[in-house]
């Protein structure tokens, strides 16, 4: 039942290095999942064997015989052999769904209040939301023991922090990265240049909904713009 993870908001972009342009991801996706895969594994299992190295582990239960370096090993070129599945999705649908998403996280621990219906005879029954079942809600009934074991497994160790920020969001300099990209992203793009003007037009000919379609780019809005405007962008495929 243990399952440590963390959830990552990254945005579709960022500021170039010498900080004159916004650089916006590609279309189709802004990182390539099995690469990201690969790179998460190999960092991850360097820093578990380094804190092994330093005596930080500690093994219990299951998990004792690990606590001997060949067993140790073993475990660790096996996890090296298995595939890590790194899940991406597309963005969250406009900010009020980053928000409503942020907010199960930020200031909530494990279970709201609200989800526990009964505590009755040493048993604390809850809703719960069954994700392969068209998300329905449903009762789950618990040793109240198991139940703050569960919770307990929800509650950082101590020294960890919750939320941290990195890049144009970092605390030092937020305010002046925000400050910027703020006037970046009302600039408009400038053309891209790193593809030849041949399939520059075989790109817009083709409509990316059908791939069948002809169209063109006639004109460029910027991400701000769009926003403002708040409508639904229509293909002419005729």
């Amino acid at each position: 039942m243990h399952h440590p993870h963390l959830h990552c908001l990254v945005p579709a972009g960022g500021i170039s290095p010498d900080g004159s342009r916004w650089l916006r991801c590609r279309l189709k996706y802004f990182l390539p999942v099995k690469v990201l895969g690969k790179m998460f594994r190999g960092k991850f299992l360097d820093l578990v064997r380094e804190a092994y190295a330093r005596g930080k582990l500690r093994f219990f239960g299951s998990t004792k015989p690990l606590a001997d370096r060949v067993s140790f090993d073993r475990f660790t070129m096996h996890l090296r052999e298995i595939k890590w599945v790194v899940y991406a999705k597309s963005p969250l649908d406009g900010p009020e769904h980053v928000i409503k998403y942020l907010a199960r996280y930020t200031h909530r621990v494990a279970i709201a209040n609200g989800r526990i219906v009964e505590f009755a005879d040493g048993r604390v029954t809850f809703r719960w939301r069954d994700s392969r079942d068209g998300n329905k809600q449903k009762l789950m009934t618990l040793d109240a023991v198991e139940f703050i074991r569960r919770y307990l497994l929800h509650v950082l160790p101590c020294g960890f922090v919750k939320i941290r920020r990195f890049g144009f969001l970092a605390n030092r300099t937020r305010r002046a990265s925000l400050a910027l990209c703020r006037t970046l992203l009302t600039s408009r793009p400038a053309p891209v240049q790193s593809i030849t003007p041949e399939r520059q037009r075989a790109i817009e000919r083709r409509c990316p909904i059908c791939r069948e379609g002809r169209m063109a780019v006639i004109d460029y809005i910027t991400a701000r713009e769009f926003a403002f405007i708040g409508a639904t962008p229509q293909i002419d495929t005729s």
